[in-house]
């Protein structure tokens, strides 16, 4: 089963530049609707395993991919294919919501 990826300012670029689409949770240990999307996206890593990435990049560990895609509110959701940002999502919202951000863009 899928996990979503700890991503960070070192190896973010790489990650990004996927052949699959890309899904990245900007959060912060502080965030209460950060902690509610989290298991959200846990579960979109499950099912969207071998068809997507899903990963988390926490703001507080990591100010350079948060100031680059100008991240000021959280939990921020950006949607990734080939490097460039596709879809955005900010704050939290039911699962069935970020799905269909995923789908759009899995071939």
């Amino acid at each position: 089963m899928g996990k979503a990826i700890e991503l960070t300012d070192a190896n973010f670029d790489s990650i990004i530049n996927s052949d699959k689409p890309v899904l990245v949770d900007f959060w912060a240990e502080w965030c209460g609707p950060c902690k509610m999307i989290g298991p959200v996206v846990e579960e979109l890593a499950g099912d969207y395993d071998g068809k997507a990435v899903i990963g988390k990049l926490n703001v507080d560990e990591n100010p350079n991919v948060t100031a680059r895609f100008g991240v000021r509110s959280i939990p921020t959701l950006l949607v990734f294919k080939g490097g460039q940002i596709v879809d955005k999502q900010v704050g939290a919202v039911p699962k069935s919501v970020l799905a269909q951000k995923l789908a759009a863009q899995v071939a």
